[in-house]
């Protein structure tokens, strides 16, 4: 029994030796040197493998720490994927003068709203929230000179622990120059549990800077959509998120500033373009403290989860097909529309149809073109800041077309 267990430990500091696991030193205490036991001298490529395993174990567990303070709710029995985000801020309002923060992929695609996050039902994704918004600006937007200051992560729709509630009474906060990791997931239909799942169309926010609710975190550019699909669920071809808003704004801009295509032909919030035939999918949110609605010119969509119709002849009759949807605070709706279907070309006015709202600037413009127009691809930013978000548009349309060729893969495209 002795020499079986001798043996067995002599075996696991073998192996944990070779694993790196084991930190010899040389003489006096120092790493190993050359010449002494356990130097790669000679040999770079063992020295860069060493490297690469030890930069991995290191990010393994500093991923496994932030797992462990986010926690993971029922389900989720580990992380599927994982993102960063940034929050930062941006140059103020050309109009209004107000301050404006985005999140963004990197800090330079940061924008509002920020990037769209699509996730598949039974997917469990982690996302870094780093925050680097100046402390003397979230100073400024507090209501309470009490109220900490920070960004924060709030999601609706999905599964989450409140580690990951972006609250500051769960203390699930990022204070300045800092980072969080929130996990959610996406919980799949089950019928036998009757758990309806959470396929749809969702938003993310802020819920912390300036006061309790993130109020003034929001109003100034904190969100952005989120799309969980059912597998088997229609795919669009484009994917823009708007935001219906206080003062009248799409995308916290008005008209003519809602619709830059004729300055920056991006597509993105502030340039909504597709072909005819294209299927171009709206995630529509409500932000705010007004009721507003959703109208597009020439276009109409099934009143169904996905805008669309699937099924046979009598559930097809029991669909309402409509053109204009109402939209309250807070509130989330998708749809998916085919560009320019029966009408052909054109440019189509998009706007809420409480008539004064759309007299005082809540309008846009969705441009149909035709099928052999030169249109390019679906930037990853916000065409309004000018040509440094022009500049993100060719990695932008790359990661996009990576998201096609990765069904389930998260992407972030802004729309």
């Amino acid at each position: 029994m002795h020499r079986r267990r001798g043996l067995a430990i002599a075996v696991l500091l073998a192996t944990l030796g070779a694993a790196g696991w084991l930190g010899f030193t040389g003489p006096g205490g120092e790493p190993p040197g050359p010449g002494t036991a356990g130097s790669h001298a000679g040999h770079p490529g063992a020295a860069a493998a060493d490297a690469a395993g030890s930069d991995a174990v290191q990010a393994a567990a500093v991923n496994a720490a932030a797992d462990r303070a986010a926690g993971r709710p029922e389900g989720c029995a580990g992380v599927d994927r994982r993102i960063h985000l940034y929050a930062v801020e941006l140059p103020k309002d050309p109009v209004t003068n107000q301050v404006r923060l985005g999140y963004g992929l990197t800090p330079e695609s940061a924008s509002y709203p920020g990037p769209t996050i699509e996730m598949i039902e039974g997917e469990c994704l982690a996302i870094t929230l780093h925050n680097q918004v100046p402390a003397a600006t979230l100073e400024g937007l507090r209501t309470d000179p009490n109220h900490p200051i920070g960004v924060s992560l709030h999601v609706h729709g999905l599964k989450y622990t409140q580690q990951s509630d972006g609250t500051v009474h769960s203390a699930s906060y990022v204070p300045p120059g800092e980072s969080r990791t929130y996990i959610w997931f996406a919980k799949p239909r089950n019928a036998t549990t009757g758990s309806q799942g959470t396929a749809g169309y969702w938003w993310y926010h802020d819920h912390v800077v300036g006061g309790p609710h993130g109020t003034q975190g929001i109003g100034a550019g904190l969100f952005g959509g989120v799309v969980v699909r059912r597998q088997g669920d229609p795919r669009p071809d484009r994917t823009y998120v708007l935001a219906f808003g206080d003062r009248q704004t799409i995308n916290l801009r008005r008209s003519p500033e809602a619709d830059t295509c004729a300055e920056n032909f991006v597509p993105g919030p502030t340039c909504l373009v597709a072909r005819v035939g294209e299927r171009v999918e709206f995630v529509v949110i409500g932000i705010g403290n007004d009721m507003h609605t959703f109208h597009v010119h020439g276009h109409s969509w099934a009143d169904t989860r996905t805008g669309v119709v699937s099924g046979g002849k009598q559930l097809t009759d029991s669909v309402p097909i409509v053109d204009n949807k109402t939209l309250g605070p807070g509130d989330s709706f998708g749809v998916q529309l085919v560009a320019g279907d029966s009408v052909g070309p054109g440019d189509w006015m998009l706007h809420c149809h409480m008539q004064f709202h759309s007299d005082l600037g809540m309008s846009t413009t969705f441009h149909v073109l035709d099928e052999d127009a030169a249109l390019p691809p679906h930037g990853d930013h916000a065409p309004a800041a000018g040509a440094a978000q022009a500049a993100q548009a060719p990695a932008a349309g790359a990661a996009h077309a990576a998201h096609a060729a990765h069904a389930p893969a998260t992407h972030a495209h802004h729309g």
